[in-house]
């Protein structure tokens, strides 16, 4: 049984698919922020990515780092998704990833890393506001059950090696246990939609960070060129 406390889920529209590249972050970064504006319009993953990785010197064949994730949506920001698609495959060569010579309007945000637990996450939930979870992931993941419930199997413990970024909108009791709902970046097909809820027995092992996106940033000087 599942009671719904909290359900941002109308902020946002359909789940989306990043496919076989490392971009969970940067996935769940846009969808946050874009959860966050009026209206739902998505945000150009590929771009903020590339922004990020151009910070940190870092190839698009390897998942972004935190910080720099945050320094390019703060500095650089992102436009919507028509200004840069996203692109299904890692460029064969690295030297042509780059964005359109135009993108359009870039909008930034400010936002911070910390190491809140499921209680945090919750409360934030409660005041619509939409939180980045970083995750180290175990089998269950990959096999949310028919209600969309993930729940570890007796013994299974946290794989550090495998980690992922999720986006938590919603929260309530499933079978009377705290539990979080998340938006995954791996396409409808996962879990109910492209959402699943976690529960704290599998949260709060593998709950690496939360990041939370706040105020708006103007980010208008040289966001219209790449």
């Amino acid at each position: 049984m599942i009671e719904v406390q909290t359900d941002l889920r109308g902020s946002f529209g359909p789940a989306r698919d990043q496919g076989p590249r490392p971009t969970c972050l940067a996935f769940a970064a846009s969808d946050a922020h874009a959860g966050l504006r009026d209206g739902w319009v998505p945000l150009s993953c590929e771009y903020l990515f590339h922004q990020a990785q151009r910070r940190g010197g870092r190839p698009p064949t390897v998942g972004a780092l935190r910080p720099l994730m945050l320094e390019a949506l703060k500095e650089d920001g992102q436009p919507e998704e028509s200004g840069w698609q996203y692109l299904p495959r890692t460029p064969a060569d690295p030297a042509n990833w780059k964005p359109p010579a135009s993108v359009g309007e870039c909008f930034g945000r400010n936002g911070a890393i910390s190491n809140d637990d499921l209680t945090a996450v919750c409360e934030l939930l409660d005041n619509q506001t939409p939180v980045i979870l970083h995750l180290a992931l175990s089998d269950s993941f990959y096999m949310p059950d028919a209600q969309g419930v993930v729940t570890p199997a007796s013994g299974e413990r946290p794989d550090f090696g495998r980690r992922h970024a999720v986006v938590a909108v919603g929260h309530g009791l499933v079978n009377g246990v705290q539990s979080v709902l998340v938006r995954n970046s791996w396409g409808a097909s996962w879990g109910i939609e492209g959402h699943a809820w976690l529960t704290e027995a599998f949260v709060q092992p593998r709950l690496l960070a939360i990041t939370v996106l706040s105020e708006e940033v103007d980010v208008s000087a040289g966001s219209t060129t790449a």
